[in-house]
């Protein structure tokens, strides 16, 4: 693909519509662009875990308007205890220390924020949902872009906001396994029913090399099951749940505590998600008029916890320099990744570290862990402990600055 100088873009294709994509819309419509998005799903999908919304995210969802829809959502998480095999708390902490929290910062449901920018964008921004892109074509003026279905459209530009997997980058910018490195642990969550009985809670089991989590949140009747174990890297088919509920089932076969009720669980879970602790590397996030956003340019995986942050804040990042930049994606694509890479790469640090933590390689350091569980609540040191977690958060948190954009006229 060739990139030339040309008219100011006005239509801008999204693949994906999750939390990049309408996010990314959002701005764009009100700057005065003409975005689509394009979804491959059905409808849209109200399925997954809690994500964090920290630091300089919240204010980007306040400068949104929909801080306050957030906060009517949170999960209210009221903390966390670990078991031991037969059930007996061994240990608990309450949200603000077990998750790093500081006073601003909330936590939602990705499907529940999904739904909120979904509805924020609907009546402005054209929705394809059961599509996706075929093949892309660039010259001096635009993009053609055939859809999975035979449409045939013309766009200024492009911007693939869907995901780790992202179909975008393997048709522009080449086969996944160039950018991803696999960080030694797969990771499964799905909405089971709460037969532990939790409510705002989150119980968590240690095995050697496995970690596995329970939780509902608040208003919610079900419960989330999550399971991460350490293992290289395996080969299958990302969009084949039946294989990867076999492959989650193999790695916890035989192992106690509730798991081999959670595991049926996953077997009736319509909204089952499988995939590896893998961060996506890349020297450019843009090739031509075609831009990576989100996951799809410099995932961090879940073991972040900045994924959903660090989409909002590129949205934002993107359509602001796009923006100021009057539609010169020659200028805007720089500038953007320009701001947002130095916060990506420390989040990324930060996920790396963070992911060999999830799953303790032995008992021995599972016991001393929840020793030091046990006893945290009762130490003097206890206020330093929970201060010293709070700044590693708080500072990947706040690692992407809010650049402040001005009021620029919408696009001729």
């Amino acid at each position: 693909m060739t990139s030339t100088a040309a008219a100011p873009a006005k239509t801008v294709l999204i693949s994906g519509a999750s939390i990049a994509g309408p996010a990314l819309a959002l701005w764009l419509h009100r700057y005065g662009f003409a975005p689509t998005v394009v979804e491959r799903a059905a409808e849209l999908r109200s399925g997954g875990y809690k994500v964090d919304i920290r630091g300089t995210a919240i204010e980007v969802c306040r400068r949104m308007g929909i801080l306050d829809e957030i906060r009517a959502n949170s999960t209210d998480m009221d903390g966390g205890s670990y078991v031991d095999e037969r059930g007996r708390t061994v240990g608990e902490l309450p949200a603000e220390i077990f998750g790093g929290r500081a006073e601003d910062d909330d936590e939602i449901m990705r499907g529940d924020l999904s739904r909120i920018l979904y509805e924020r964008t609907r009546d402005d921004v054209e929705y394809l949902f059961g599509d996706s892109i075929a093949s892309l074509a660039e010259d001096a003026d635009g993009v053609e872009v055939t859809f999975e279905s035979g449409t045939v459209r013309r766009f200024d530009l492009v911007v693939g906001a869907d995901g780790m997997h992202s179909n975008t980058r393997r048709l522009v910018f080449g086969d996944e396994r160039q950018f991803k490195r696999h960080l030694g642990a797969y990771i499964s969550i799905f909405t089971a029913p709460n037969h532990l009985g939790l409510q705002q809670w989150e119980t968590y089991h240690a095995i050697p090399h496995k970690l596995i989590s329970v939780y509902s949140s608040a208003g919610e009747t079900t419960a989330k099951n999550s399971f991460v174990f350490s293992s290289p890297e395996l080969r299958y088919d990302h969009r084949d749940t039946k294989q990867q509920k076999e492959i989650l089932r193999e790695n916890f076969a035989g192992d106690g505590w509730e798991i081999p009720q959670l595991l049926d669980h996953a077997d009736q879970a319509e909204d089952f998600y499988f995939d590896s602790l893998a961060l996506i590397e890349m020297d450019r996030w843009s090739k031509g008029r075609v831009v990576l956003l989100g996951d799809a340019a410099h995932c961090a995986s879940p073991a972040s916890g900045q994924g959903t942050g660090l989409a909002l804040l590129g949205a934002y990042t993107l359509a602001g320099e796009l923006a100021a930049a009057a539609g010169d994606h020659t200028v805007a694509f720089d500038a953007y990744e320009r701001v947002m890479r130095p916060g990506v790469e420390q989040n990324q640090k930060f996920a790396e570290g963070f992911a060999k933590e999830m799953t303790v390689s032995s008992r021995r350091k599972i016991g001393m862990r929840l020793f030091m569980l046990r006893v945290l609540p009762r130490t003097p040191l206890k206020n330093l402990i929970a201060k010293k977690i709070r700044e590693d958060v708080q500072k990947a948190s706040h690692a992407v600055p809010v650049t402040e954009y001005g009021t620029h006229s919408p696009v001729a």
